[in-house]
């Protein structure tokens, strides 16, 4: 009696083989769409800067005789000059901050929290924190309220509102002693508003639009 070797059946993973096909591509992530949206709208609002020899010009400056006119060329010089001075305000925002390297890694810390843990992070996977999951709006209630102590209780709000009345500060000291008769204004850029327009675009829409989706 011959003894018969067992016949191998071929089996083929027909189920890997077709998850590994149903998997769509990886797409770009969120965080660099959005980094490539943020330095695509800041090029796009530098460009309409004016030329700076314009805005220290020393033969245009003089004094206001009354605070209507000064009040009237702060608003034709904020029409014509609004990215410098969006600009300048950054710059004085920025030297607070390096200034005070506590309130900067706080700062940079809640934004990073905001970021990851709620803005790009992925819908289908939750925060886990010590074993407990928490659903979005559980993580948008806990950002708020940690924003709020870090920005109000801790020296990051003084930080923030001290640069920006001295950036507006200047900005007013500027407006107000720059004669602007020689400043030519369309009638487009007269009528727009919002101190950071130039700044509107894809990158705000997109962060609006998942704010949106979440809530």
């Amino acid at each position: 009696m011959t003894s018969s070797a067992p016949v191998i059946v071929p089996i083929s993973n027909t189920q890997s083989t077709g998850a590994a096909q149903s998997q769509p591509p990886i797409a770009t992530p969120a965080i660099r769409s959005f980094i490539s949206n943020i330095s695509e709208t800041v090029r796009n609002g530098f460009a309409q800067r004016r030329p700076w020899s314009e805005l220290i010009d020393r033969s245009a400056f003089s004094r206001p005789d009354s605070i209507s006119e000064a009040t009237q060329r702060i608003r034709k010089n904020y029409s014509y000059f609004r990215v410098n001075y969006s600009a300048l305000i950054a710059v004085v925002l920025g030297i607070s901050l390096l200034s005070n390297p506590f309130s900067l890694i706080l700062l940079v810390a809640l934004l990073a929290a905001w970021i990851f843990l709620y803005l790009f992070r992925p819908a289908d996977q939750p925060v886990v924190f010590f074993g407990r999951t928490y659903s979005d709006k559980e993580t948008l209630g806990i950002l708020v309220i940690t924003s709020i102590v870090v920005i109000f209780l801790t020296s990051v709000g003084s930080v923030l509102i001290s640069a920006l009345v001295v950036g507006l500060a200047i900005v007013c000291t500027h407006g107000a002693f720059r004669m602007p008769e020689d400043l030519f204004l369309d009638d487009q850029e007269v009528g727009s508003t919002g101190f950071l327009s130039f700044l509107s675009g894809p990158s705000a829409n997109s962060v609006a639009s998942v704010v949106a989706a979440r809530v």
